[in-house]
């Protein structure tokens, strides 16, 4: 069999931390050189992992400007796949040439969050070229059973599931670590009201025997603060690069995630890799964590407080549900996840006749 070659739709750049480029960049970074030769975009300093693997090309693309370079890619580069499409102006421009009969590979669009849109930053605009860019590839791979209902049944798309991953040797348990004098909670995401980082504060109020910890920036980080100043038990972070963050994990007892609208969370795969049990909300059916055994899913706020006392109250609930969460979590494994990844691409290309 002939070698695969990719064009990744993503940044190969270290410091760029939006989840799907960190994504792509785990996979790309373990699929098999001798097999698939991958095309990448960089804008700076590009991650290690993307630079030590055999058979890559980095792009360097300008910061502004970089609808046509982008496009003269997507149309002459002679990739057989086109993976992790964007929803941007020169993947609009793709699919308006491509009905012409230009840029003939196979699109694979990747569906990482519902599609209800009840994130408030998303914009009509943002919408709609969503629904002409990526809703437009020829084949759809949603992250989650949730996902994929939701995909269906606002777009009338079907999609196949191919979970998110996780880094599980990189998020790893610190079984041997002293315990803490007192409990400690993390919440790790953006600052924004869906993501309910409140309900924590919220928690913490309640909980003054316990240390709360949130590491995460977004609007609402100024009136968090402001309310934070007022509650001693607890320490906002901010942002954090990716060894600061698994060290928080390594530190903490108990992952907090009061969500209400995700895909399926990359934050609640790691703490579970770190091995923490976790208290979330059921709303988006994570299968990272099993309800009663790896942690909890509450239907709401007081839910989840009352999920919270109970791995508060006992240490061995919380080291038994950690553990749990631990070898649940192996099997969303990025090293397991891209051999699906490379099963699809070597399918889909002999679909189509190129191989």
């Amino acid at each position: 069999m002939r070698t695969i070659y990719i064009l990744v739709d993503s940044f190969a750049d270290a410091d760029f931390t939006n989840a799907q480029m960190i994504n792509a960049r785990e996979i790309v970074a373990r699929l098999d050189p001798s097999r698939f030769c991958v095309t990448m975009f960089v804008q700076g300093g590009a991650d290690a992992k993307i630079l030590a693997r055999p058979n890559t090309r980095l792009i360097q693309l300008p910061q502004r400007l970089r609808t046509v370079p982008l496009l003269r890619r997507f149309l002459f580069a002679g990739q057989d796949v086109l993976f992790y499409l964007k929803a941007s102006p020169a993947s609009r421009w793709y699919f308006k040439l491509r009905s012409l009969g230009r840029g003939e590979c196979v699109s694979v669009g990747t569906i990482e969050s519902q599609t209800d849109w009840q994130d408030e930053t998303i914009t009509p605009k943002t919408i709609r070229l969503f629904e002409q860019t990526v809703l437009r590839c020829d084949y759809l791979f949603s992250n989650s059973a949730n996902v994929k209902r939701s995909l269906e049944a606002n777009y009338g798309l079907q999609s196949e599931i191919v979970p998110t991953g996780v880094d599980t040797e990189f998020f790893a348990p610190n079984w041997n670590r002293p315990a803490n004098p007192r409990p400690h909670v993390l919440f790790v995401g953006a600052l924004r009201a869906f993501k309910g980082p409140h309900v924590v504060l919220d928690a913490a109020q309640r909980c003054p025997q316990s240390d709360f910890i949130l590491v995460g920036d977004g609007v609402l980080a100024q009136e968090l603060r402001s309310r934070a100043q007022d509650l001693p038990n607890v320490r906002m972070l901010g942002t954090l690069g990716r060894e600061g963050i698994r060290e928080e994990y390594r530190k903490a007892d108990i992952f907090m995630f009061p969500s209400r609208w995700e895909g399926s969370p990359r934050v609640l795969m790691e703490a579970a890799a770190s091995g923490l049990p976790v208290v979330a909300r059921r709303d988006y059916q994570p299968e990272s964590v099993i309800d009663g055994s790896t942690g909890f899913l509450a239907g709401d706020d007081a839910g989840m407080m009352v999920c919270l006392d109970r791995l508060l109250s006992d240490t061995d609930l919380r080291r038994q549900m950690g553990r749990a969460a631990h070898s649940h979590v192996a099997r969303f494994s990025w090293n397991l996840i891209t051999r699906e990844w490379e099963t699809i691409f070597t399918r889909l290309v002999s679909a189509h006749g190129r191989v």
